[in-house]
């Protein structure tokens, strides 16, 4: 049984006039928890990706994806641009000669649970048809880390997101 995706992204334009692909989702497990499952590298992997290195504001990283098929892409020089714990990290990866991926996550406490917004500033040669269907993949397998519900179908996820974002 696969769960039903989370809430679309939406696209929206940043105050420095560059489209950005956000996501709004809300845990009931406390900021302490959220935090721990975003930025603890064992917890990371089971729904993100592995990462080592330097995990500090200004530091680097090897990060590696995590797909449906193995057990990761090819390793990327991740900084990390902010890092407030626990309320926002920031970091930018680059993958190869391609311009970096600007990625970001704030979490607020609302009452006993926690609003996560996770955010990318899309590149100029990506539509959001190009990442939103992942970016839903991947949120919903940390929902599923965090409730310990089963993981989602990347085929499912994307057949039940793709129309969110036409190119």
């Amino acid at each position: 049984m696969t769960a039903a995706p989370g809430p679309a992204g939406e696209v929206r334009r940043g105050p420095d006039g560059r489209s950005r692909l956000v996501f709004r989702r809300v845990f009931p497990d406390p900021i302490d928890e959220v935090w721990s499952a975003v930025t603890d590298p064992a917890r990371c992997a089971r729904w993100f990706g592995t990462w080592t290195g330097d995990a500090r504001l200004g530091g680097t990283v090897a990060l590696s994806l995590t797909s449906d098929e193995d057990s990761g892409g090819p390793p990327a020089d991740t900084l990390i641009t902010e890092c407030d714990p626990p309320h926002r990290l920031a970091v930018q990866v680059t993958e190869g000669g391609d311009s970096a991926w600007e990625l970001s996550v704030s979490l607020h406490p609302t009452g006993t649970g926690t609003v996560l917004t996770f955010e990318q500033v899309l590149p100029g040669t990506f539509s959001p048809a190009d990442a939103g269907p992942g970016w839903h993949w991947y949120l919903d397998r940390l929902s599923a880390v965090l409730s310990g519900g089963p993981m989602p179908d990347w085929e499912a996820t994307l057949a039940a997101t793709a129309q969110h974002y036409p190119r």
